[in-house]
């Protein structure tokens, strides 16, 4: 008698994007957290008369990495000692840390 194949977890070519539950799950929650930035990208933007440009790219963006790539120019249209924008600029740069966490240097502080 011959042993049983193993099962295939692989999805299937007929059913693309199929998978276990656990990786729907990981890719609603990736998507949910880009949308959160993107809306935290819009947010910061919003009522800024110099950041027409911007909003229209944050709106095209479909991707993480293209949030990632503009932010340098929201930092640089959220500058000044206002604190009304230094609040925006403290709300973009929470969005950022929550989806690339890991991309900030060492700090020399550490946590006691």
């Amino acid at each position: 008698m011959q042993p049983a194949a193993p099962r295939q977890f692989t999805p299937s070519p007929a059913l693309p994007g199929a998978g276990l539950p656990g990786d729907r799950d990981a890719r609603v929650a990736a998507r949910r957290a880009f949308v959160d930035l993107k809306l935290t990208f819009l947010h910061a933007l919003q009522d800024l008369h110099n950041a027409d440009w911007l909003r229209a790219q944050v709106r095209s963006a479909e991707d993480p990495a293209d949030l990632w790539l503009l932010r340098a120019p929201v930092f640089a249209v959220l500058n000044g000692a206002d604190p009304e924008r230094r609040q925006r600029r403290q709300m973009v740069r929470r969005g950022l840390d929550s989806l690339f966490p890991d991309l900030e240097p060492p700090s020399a502080f550490s946590p006691f």
